[in-house]
């Protein structure tokens, strides 16, 4: 039985808005040319900690609205709201003080730009995707995935005051990394999505067709990958590393593609997790050493 502190904490879900930080991070770092000064550092941590608590509230709040779904799927059966541990209105006014907070110190110590994306964000992941669209349509993942792909423009805004085309090319790339990551999970998951009756793709399409959409769109990212290095972003170092990932990802893709079995799909699952991670962190390293 888990404390408390631990069942709001799991909430969160700390794993998921751990990576959304990571890439506002990059975003941040991005935007400033050459090491940060002082001040800049101060704002990049403020920056984060806001970002980290709407992040946080919009999660609590998908735990909320999924609470039905969760309790027949063994993946989120485990989570508190699932399970019944956390009322309805102690998970209501978790989500709303941590997004109060958050929004507060956006406003207040970063930028009203970054604020408001902040909290169109949470709207796009807490109401329109969890609400609406996860429900209504198996392109539920393809359209829901540009609140996803939002962090790196927060980063950038919160640090310039603007979004540049730098920004939205960072969101590009996660927007179209989102399909064969979530697609992959949903295709050894599929029993699971069928009973939960969420119109997943694998649900409504078959495991064939997602499969092909997998490996399409791991050959789109690979592309959107190179757009950091075509426009001037960084250089040669995340470029090795762009291809190599990416083909990695794409191999994976097209593997699946020919032919299927779970103990694959979950291997392109973590590996698309591999992906995203490395790539930002490619350029990171790239920003500061080149």
């Amino acid at each position: 039985m888990m404390s408390r502190w631990s069942q709001f904490y799991a909430l969160t879900k700390p794993r998921v808005v751990q990576l959304i930080v990571f890439c506002a991070l990059i975003g941040m770092v991005l935007a400033v040319p050459g090491l940060p000064t002082l001040a800049e550092v101060q704002l990049a941590a403020i920056s984060c900690a806001g970002i980290w608590l709407v992040a946080a509230a919009a999660a609590a709040f998908n735990c909320l609205v999924e609470q039905g779904i969760d309790a027949k799927m063994r993946r989120t059966a485990w989570r508190p709201t699932a399970r019944g541990d956390l009322s309805d209105w102690q998970t209501l006014l978790f989500a709303a003080v941590l997004c109060a907070a958050g929004s507060w110190l956006l406003y207040t110590w970063v930028n009203p730009l970054t604020m408001w994306l902040t909290f169109a964000t949470f709207v796009g992941y807490a109401v329109i995707y969890t609400v609406v669209l996860k429900p209504l349509t198996p392109q539920n993942i393809v359209i829901g995935g540009a609140s996803g792909a939002m962090p790196p423009v927060l980063g950038w805004a919160a640090m310039t005051g603007d979004v540049g085309p730098e920004a939205m090319i960072l969101f590009l790339i996660i927007f179209l990394w989102t399909p064969p990551h979530f697609w992959a999970l949903a295709l050894y998951r599929v029993e699971d999505y069928r009973k939960s009756g969420l119109p997943m793709l694998p649900v409504t399409h078959g495991n064939e067709f997602t499969r092909l959409q997998v490996f399409l769109y791991t050959l789109v990212l690979f592309a959107a990958c190179l757009m950091p290095f075509v426009y001037g972003m960084s250089s040669w170092l995340y470029l090795v590393a762009a291809v190599v990932l990416s083909a990695g990802f794409s191999l994976y893709g097209f593997l699946l593609w020919r032919e299927y079995s779970d103990a694959l799909a979950r291997k392109t699952f973590r590996f698309s997790l591999i992906h995203l991670s490395a790539l930002f962190a490619a350029l990171l390293v790239d920003h500061y050493l080149v």
